[in-house]
């Protein structure tokens, strides 16, 4: 694989290194192979450079409305798709604030809480992956997302993303997967009661297993496009058996682009962007940089 470029270098270690002002500590020397070395994006910024934000309401139609926060300019769009949401849970645009300011600095980047989450219209019915999918595409047309996208998915976000580019080949730059397991093979009576769409703590509607089995089942190649899958690697301690295997199955996404490859991580859990978004900032800035020809 050819080195990246020294334009590339430099933008990379501006937005990581701005990231993390506001301390005032000094700048020590880090191994830029340890992963607990790397530095950790920030708010704390200096207003020149903290990129601009919108955040808003929007209206998608059938009185429904999606809330979305985009940060700064430039082509292509990223566009962020959170994880699972639960009763109690904050998942939505809010996951993605330890990278969206990082990522804000070098293109324009989106988030938004899906029906349910957060600020958005109450989810109801049993939503299935069309559901979804139309939601997001909805969204970025009444909103006026420009195109084209590089979609940055966490966990089962990526069942979403993956369908959205399916559908919308064209206007996918690239794509980065975090930890977006293959689905579960054999779940178990109580897990299969857990995700049911009627459950009371299911807050998207969601018909869970469903979705991801569709999504799966529907992967197509997007095109030659810069795709990177990030999985961690449990080691012995699985967090629940549906993990044992997860670094082969998820090998499965590659097919998605002759460009794809995959980063195994064993330093993190399940929550990449909390516990290391510093690595997840630096590969969606090199994805971006990839799919500019950079």
């Amino acid at each position: 694989m050819r080195a990246p470029s020294r334009l590339f270098e430099v933008i990379l270690a501006v937005v990581i290194i701005a990231g993390c002002r506001g301390t005032g500590a000094p700048t020590a020397t880090r191994d830029p192979e340890s992963p607990s070395a790397r530095p950790s994006p920030s708010e704390s910024v200096s207003p020149s450079s903290t990129p601009a934000i919108s955040a808003e309401s929007v209206d998608i139609g059938d009185g429904r409305s999606l809330y979305l926060v985009c940060r700064g300019e430039g082509s292509p769009t990223v566009l962020f798709e959170a994880g699972d949401a639960e009763a109690g849970d904050a998942a939505g645009a809010s996951t993605w604030d330890p990278v969206a300011p990082g990522i804000g600095r070098v293109t324009r980047a989106c988030a938004y809480d899906r029906a349910g989450v957060g600020r958005s219209s109450a989810a109801t019915g049993c939503r299935r992956l069309p559901d979804l999918v139309s939601d997001l595409a909805r969204l970025i047309e009444a909103a006026n997302v420009p195109g084209p996208y590089v979609l940055v998915a966490a966990s089962g976000g990526g069942y979403i993303s993956s369908s959205f580019a399916a559908l919308h080949p064209d206007e996918i730059a690239g794509m980065v997967f975090l930890d977006v397991a293959a689905p579960y093979p054999n779940p178990p009576p109580e897990l299969v009661e857990e995700l049911r769409c009627d459950n009371p703590a299911n807050i998207e509607r969601r018909d869970y297993l469903q979705v991801e089995n569709d999504a799966w089942d529907h992967r197509v190649e997007i095109g030659d496009i810069p795709i990177t899958i990030i999985s961690v690697d449990y080691g012995d301690n699985p967090p629940d058996p549906g993990a044992i295997g997860q670094v082969e199955r998820q090998q499965g996404w590659l097919a998605m682009s002759p460009r794809a490859k995959q980063l195994v991580v064993t330093h993190t859990g399940h929550a990449i962007v909390s516990e290391d978004p510093a690595l997840v900032l630096q590969e969606v800035v090199k994805v971006v940089m990839a799919s500019r020809g950079g």
